[in-house]
């Protein structure tokens, strides 16, 4: 028996199709609305993860300095340099030199990492024979921004050789500063608070840092590169090649390496000429011009590896550079700024462990001065 309708002829009430794709449309609005708000809470989380690996680095590399005397230096694996040995570094070019960040692993709580790692024997990953690929091919993730993508590839051994050949490589974000200057060896006296260290280097304490350890940058994040030689970003490092130094000043030599003492005319001919090799770098044997592979491990004690420069304020229009003359790879002078994935500018830790964040828009004569450890330069608060 069927039960009588309240509402005699009167339809059951229900949702009308334009009534049902209005609702979706709302939906979809709120839904547009809150995903730059998830995604900025998202990243302004991720902000905060690098901001603290920074200042553990900072931290340490003052503890390694109350600890030992000196603050850590790029060094070669043998106390005296062995001319003959196939593996060493050319003189204090940096290759098979062991870098700032593998010195103060046990200062972050890195210490099993540490201690796996033969000092005595070469950093660069092709001439260790294999001998210790689990260290240092070791993800650190104090090493790692998290808004930062992932460096590609495996490393290799010598006659690729396992297990190098099947170990990713580690990446690392956050470069130790040689301050404002293209050379980072000692003796062309970087102005920084890291060198490569030769024959001839003398260490660098607390004292020396003149300026002040909260006026002294020790790290800044940079982008990695993107991995693809035949491609040009932006944060790849275009190679103009040693051989042409004569078109923009004696950069490498240790008396106009730095600014400002090069001179804005010396510095501003570098960046045309390396910007201007831009467009051809991924012609040809583009591993040797176009180099994507900063960032790709930390353990190799020069540019692009561990060390970069306080030359540009972060994020710049400019490609970084290098000047290696047979474009092998970042054992020359060169030019990689910081950078960073967060929006406006990029996270700087300083030598007494604080971190603040730097603006894009800072200027030059800012960057250079935050990159000194005795200039003697007198910054606003609000100049970055």
């Amino acid at each position: 028996m069927r039960r009588p309708s309240r509402f005699p002829g009167r339809s059951p009430v229900g949702f009308t199709l334009i009534e049902l794709l209005v609702v979706i449309a709302i939906i979809a609005v709120l839904i547009s609305l809150l995903l730059p708000a998830v995604q900025s809470a998202r990243e302004a989380a991720r902000r905060a993860q690098c901001t603290n690996n920074l200042k553990q680095l900072g931290l340490a590399v003052a503890n390694y300095e109350s600890a030992v005397g000196a603050y850590p230096q790029c060094y070669p694996q043998r106390a005296i340099w062995d001319p003959t040995n196939q593996c060493g570094t050319a003189g204090n070019s940096g290759w098979g030199n062991w870098s700032v960040q593998a010195l103060i692993l046990p200062y972050f709580e890195q210490g099993p990492v540490y201690n796996n790692i033969n000092f005595m024997i070469s950093a660069s990953d092709n001439c260790d024979n294999a001998t210790q690929a689990t260290a240092i091919g070791t993800r650190v993730s104090s090493f790692l921004c998290p808004s930062s993508t992932l460096p590609t590839g495996t490393m290799y051994g010598c006659l690729n050789v396992q297990p190098f050949s099947s170990i990713r490589f580690p990446g690392n974000n956050y470069f130790a500063s040689v301050g404002a200057s293209v050379c980072p060896w000692n003796d062309a006296n970087p102005p920084g608070m890291f060198q490569i260290m030769g024959l001839n280097g003398t260490s660098i304490g607390v004292r020396d840092v003149t300026d002040g350890t909260s006026n002294t940058v020790a790290f800044s994040e940079w982008k990695m590169g993107d991995f693809d030689p035949n491609r040009i970003s932006i944060q790849d490092a275009i190679n103009i090649l040693q051989n042409t130094v004569g078109t923009f000043g004696s950069w490498s030599s240790s008396q106009l390496s730095s600014m400002p003492a090069a001179g804005m005319p010396a510095f501003t001919t570098f960046l045309q000429t390396c910007q201007g090799k831009a467009p051809t770098s991924t012609q040809g044997d583009s591993w040797k011009t176009n180099k994507s592979n900063m960032g790709r491990d930390w353990q190799m004690g020069m540019f692009a590896h561990s060390l970069g420069n306080t030359l540009l304020p972060p994020n710049p229009s400019y490609y970084n550079c290098n000047m290696e003359a047979w474009g092998g790879d970042f054992d020359a002078p060169g030019l990689y700024s910081p950078s960073s994935y967060h929006p406006g500018g990029a996270n700087v830790a300083f030598a007494d462990g604080s971190v603040r964040f730097i603006k894009s828009s800072a200027s030059w004569p800012t960057m250079w001065a935050l990159g000194s450890r005795a200039g003697g330069e007198v910054l606003s608060s609000d100049s970055y």
